[in-house]
């Protein structure tokens, strides 16, 4: 979800974000005090959320694969555009894997409540402007929601959604054949090898089935909550087993230019905010005259 359109313009990594430049760490938990402070200043204001999940990765990846990745991505995005990144956080949706060992599965209210009072707290610390950048596929309805309610009553700090899997990838972040990507599947698994080799493990992919089991039958246009597991029991759909750091390199590459493009796009908006504080004000009193625009 984006709250606003935005345009973007092109970036290319390899460019040193001023931040960076100053020796400012993007990462929150890294800067002291004065430091933090320095960092708002370097970032506009302007402060990412990357949000990953602890879970079963099928036989190849480690629990975190989510939260490596997507900060993976936005420290490369940071070293071009430069922003301050909060601590890891995985208090996200991944009901559909709590028969797995390892899943971490908060309840729907305290995801809520936790995403508000860690945003509100990111808000008071002085980031005007918060990114949402999500990098779990489980939390796609939950952020989208959350970014809704953020209507609900003032604030002085606006909320932007992006998702680091929509950017387009070149050849090399291309899968080796058909039916080989998924969940936990040889891209996810190449994405962790670009940063974390070590934690990956292609060699296992072998040991469960990633196929689809495609064991409920509805139609289109139902929905039920047990889908998931009706067609990936294993939590591991394709075949990690041609995995390579070479195709994660290109595509967490491709998806940090992406994430930079949208981070100097909403740090240059005026447009969201001033709309955000003129429907606050007019949802105060919604049957006084205003003026149309």
């Amino acid at each position: 979800m984006r709250t606003i359109t935005l345009s973007v313009c092109c970036l290319s990594l390899g460019v040193t974000s001023p931040g960076w430049a100053q020796g400012l760490s993007p990462q929150w938990e890294e800067l002291t005090a004065a430091d933090f402070v320095s960092a708002l200043g370097a970032s506009a204001g302007t402060c990412a959320l990357p949000l990953g999940i602890l879970e079963k990765h099928g036989p190849s990846g480690p629990l975190g694969t989510d939260l490596l990745v997507v900060r993976h991505v936005a420290t490369l995005a940071a070293r071009e555009e430069y922003t301050v990144i909060f601590p890891p956080y995985f208090v996200g949706q991944i009901a559909e894997a709590r028969h797995q060992p390892g899943t971490i599965a908060y309840s729907s209210r305290l995801q809520l409540d936790m995403l508000q009072e860690t945003v509100a707290e990111m808000a008071r610390n002085g980031c005007r402007k918060v990114i949402l950048i999500n990098g779990h596929g489980g939390n796609n309805s939950l952020v989208t929601y959350f970014g809704q309610t953020q209507l609900d009553s003032p604030r002085d700090y606006v909320v932007y959604a992006v998702n680091v899997y929509e950017a387009d990838l070149p050849e090399a972040a291309r899968p080796s054949r058909p039916g080989v990507d998924g969940h936990a599947g040889e891209d996810e698994i190449s994405n962790v090898m670009a940063s974390r080799p070590d934690l990956a493990h292609p060699e296992r992919a072998g040991t469960e089935s990633g196929a689809d089991q495609d064991r409920l039958t509805l139609p289109d246009g139902a929905y039920t909550a047990i889908w998931w597991y009706a067609k990936f029991p294993n939590h591991y759909g394709g075949d990690a087993s041609g995995a390579t750091a070479a195709r994660g390199e290109a595509a967490t590459n491709a998806m940090a230019r992406r994430l930079a493009e949208e981070i100097l796009a909403i740090k240059q908006d005026d447009v969201g905010p001033r709309l955000q504080r003129e429907f606050f004000e007019r949802s105060a009193q919604p049957t006084s005259p205003k003026k149309q625009d």
